[in-house]
């Protein structure tokens, strides 16, 4: 993929669901048999079938065997949290519901409905706008960049601050790194008793890590010519906050 001159600010809901559905590493299903989580047990396929392995003895295999072929009788749930500690770090759930199929030694999920659900409300996403869709060529590298720009470079993190709204920097004690995808960088601007998200994007979108860096020179360029606001108030924090 390379650089395009028609693009938008942020990813679709489809393409974001599947950037979830791609960096997920754990699922809980529920079933008949019950609620059960599983953790390394899924794989996805290039359209965005979900396959599973779980344990013979597993409720879910009697439940794919006796429920009936077509009718919705699971929900898949995937969880899409930041990695850097922030206040709320869930920043998206997806919620996939369908049936289970047996294929050899494993369950594989037949969707009938696509569900993200992010800060700004759910969204029903299109089952062919779902299995066309791809993830965000950052998601599977997201986390260790994230922690890395928040570990190491917090002066950086604090240079682009310089390109939000003053208004949105009223009050706050700590900004951190919350998202990257291709389209641009997503900070978490928390306050004594509440934060706010502020989206920087990319000139262009970044097609993979190297031309991430480029595009956070451009950003960290247009910051250190930017006024510097108001020195934000620091304090120390533990934890989530």
């Amino acid at each position: 993929m390379g650089d395009s001159q028609t693009w938008t600010a942020a990813p679709s809901a489809a393409e974001r669901a599947r950037s979830v559905l791609a960096a997920a590493w754990s699922c809980s299903v529920t079933a008949e048999g019950g609620r059960e989580e599983f953790v390394g047990a899924h794989t996805v396929a290039e359209d965005g079938q979900v396959l599973l392995d779980v344990p013979e003895d597993s409720a879910l295999v009697t439940a794919a065997i006796c429920a009936p072929r077509g009718e919705p009788s699971a929900v898949l749930e995937f969880a899409d949290v930041a990695p850097v500690p922030v206040r709320k770090r869930i920043r998206a759930r997806l919620w996939m519901a369908g049936w289970f199929t047996r294929e050899e030694e494993r369950l594989a999920f037949r969707a009938t409905r696509v569900v993200l659900r992010q800060p700004s409300g759910a969204v029903v996403v299109g089952l062919d706008e779902f299995a066309a869709a791809v993830p965000d060529p950052l998601a599977l590298a997201e986390a260790q960049l994230l922690t890395h720009l928040a570990d190491c470079h917090a002066d950086a993190v604090e240079r682009l601050t310089r390109l939000v709204e003053p208004d949105s920097l009223h009050g706050a004690v700590r900004v951190q790194p919350l998202a990257v995808d291709r389209h641009g960088l997503t900070l978490r601007i928390e306050r004594a008793r509440a934060h706010g998200d502020v989206r920087l994007a990319f000139h262009r979108p970044a097609d993979d890590v190297a031309q991430l860096t480029e595009r956070m020179h451009v950003l960290l360029t247009q910051a250190s010519a930017a006024s510097c606001p108001r020195s934000l108030l620091r304090q120390r924090t533990d934890g989530d906050g």
